[in-house]
């Protein structure tokens, strides 16, 4: 009883910080890599009952109501049915660079390559290979995601002009740039980076930060021009 009232406390605080609940997994026996990110931590659930059969690489971030299993109870139908029980498990390997999204599942017996983005809502049920978008329940690849990129780059565009009116709109007064935090790259480059001290450009990019602003040439020149192109667009 002690022991589980101890263990019930550990993990309580293991929520508490990332890189504490990383620990705690890790001491359950799993393997994590690095730079590993889980979010909303007291919503997710991660399989410990067969440590050794999971295996988590590097940069791999996990949101709200993330599920990873590596068994099932189907048996208690048999036990009821054939007076049988039959064991039920499988391995869960989870590569580099994966982005789930918010409520995805994982269940046994699943490969999920490097490089993988899993959309919001899916069942992963069968081996997804590396460099795919995933969605669905079950969830299917439905593009690649280099195929993926070449289309974002387009579409955040529009994306960032609809954020400029919103704001215009619903308070009635101009943006400020320190909330374009994530489109700042349509208006900041090297030559003019020094302009926004408040935007956590190094922080966004991580270990991308110092290739980024070497090779990167933002499509306007600055984030007044950003604005009023924003506004030309506005849907009516």
């Amino acid at each position: 009883m002690i022991k589980k009232i101890i263990n019930k406390l550990l993990y309580c605080v293991s929520l508490l910080r990332n890189k504490w609940y990383i620990k705690y997994l890790r001491n359950k026996g799993i393997c994590i890599g690095s730079g590993c990110v889980f979010r909303n931590r007291g919503t997710i659930r991660v399989d410990t009952t067969r440590p050794s059969l999971v295996t988590i690489g590097n940069n791999v971030d996990f949101n709200r109501n993330f599920q990873l299993l590596t068994h099932d109870y189907t048996t208690s139908v048999f036990v009821r049915k054939y007076y049988s029980f039959i064991n039920s498990s499988g391995r869960v390997n989870i590569g580099n660079n994966i982005v789930f999204g918010t409520d995805v599942i994982v269940l046994k017996g699943v490969t999920i390559g490097d490089n993988c983005i899993i959309g919001a809502g899916s069942i992963v049920s069968k081996s997804i290979p590396s460099n795919s978008v995933a969605v669905g329940r079950p969830a299917k690849v439905i593009c690649s995601v280099d195929d993926f990129y070449e289309r974002r780059k387009t579409e955040c565009i529009n994306e960032a002009f609809e954020y400029v009116n919103s704001i215009i709109e619903r308070y009635d007064r101009e943006p400020y740039y320190e909330e374009f935090y994530e489109e700042f790259h349509l208006f900041v480059d090297k030559s003019n980076i020094h302009k926004y001290p408040k935007l956590p450009i190094s922080n966004q990019l991580g270990a991308g930060y110092v290739s980024w602003l070497e090779n990167h040439k933002a499509m306007f020149d600055d984030f007044e021009m950003f604005v009023e192109e924003a506004k030309r667009h506005k849907v009516h």
